[in-house]
């Protein structure tokens, strides 16, 4: 019995904490919303690469010769 309690208050408890993020946006301030600095990764050339060289410094990337000392050094 309270282990039903408790999972119907949990469920109750994450719906409470996800309606809050529900929002009308109006037509007018969608253009805020669509600006480069906006979005979730707003260079992602700039995130390959740093992607590449962290793989390449920490020596992660698989496959035998791997070319980094694996320290992290810059």
């Amino acid at each position: 019995m309270k282990t039903t309690q408790h999972a119907l208050s949990a469920l109750i408890l994450v719906l409470c904490a996800c309606v809050p993020g529900c929002a009308n946006v109006a037509p007018w301030e969608r253009g805020n919303l669509a600006k480069p600095h906006m979005a979730l990764n707003p260079d992602p050339m700039q995130s390959a690469l740093r992607t590449h060289l962290y793989g390449s410094r920490e020596a992660s990337t698989g496959g035998g010769a791997a070319s980094g000392g694996g320290c992290g050094c810059y």
